[in-house]
Parts: C-alpha cells; sequence; structure tokens
C-alpha cells in the first residue's frame, strides 16, 4: 500500500500551515519519495528535532504506508 504525495504535503502543512513543501517520488512506485520543507518552526531546532517534527505531523505513516521519505528541512534566514 502506498501514500500519495498530496496526501504527505497535507500532513505536513496541517502541522505548518506556512511551509513551502516539496516532494519528489523517487522511485515512481508512490513508495520512495525526497521532501524539501521549509518553515518558520524549524528555527532554533536542530535538524533531529526538525526531522521528529515532521515525522509527528505523518502521524504514524512512517514505516508503514510511507516507506522511504529522504528528508531536507529547511528554517528560512
Amino acid at each position: 500500500m502506498a501514500m500519495a504525495a498530496a496526501d504527505i504535503e497535507q500532513l505536513v502543512k496541517a502541522a505548518f500551515p506556512d511551509a513551502e513543501v516539496v516532494i519528489v517520488d523517487l522511485a515512481g512506485d508512490g513508495d520512495h519519495y525526497a521532501a524539501r520543507i521549509t518553515s518558520e518552526a524549524f528555527k532554533g531546532k536542530s535538524r533531529v528535532q526538525q526531522h521528529q517534527m515532521v515525522y509527528a505531523a505523518l502521524k504514524g505513516n512512517m514505516g508503514g504506508v510511507l516507506h522511504a521519505l529522504a528528508l531536507e528541512t529547511i528554517a528560512p534566514a
């Protein structure tokens, strides 16, 4: 069972309304994605904390419906 890129973006935007989200399906199978997420919410947070915030936004789908997600998180300057 795969997860659509639009569903990933919707979950991220629900948690980070200001976020700019770019999602790329790496394998064309709806199972392996790369995501670049830019949000003010990441300011002052470590990279690990930022990624934990994104995983929390995905509401348990990571590792289940969503098999692989390469994350790039950015706090705007």
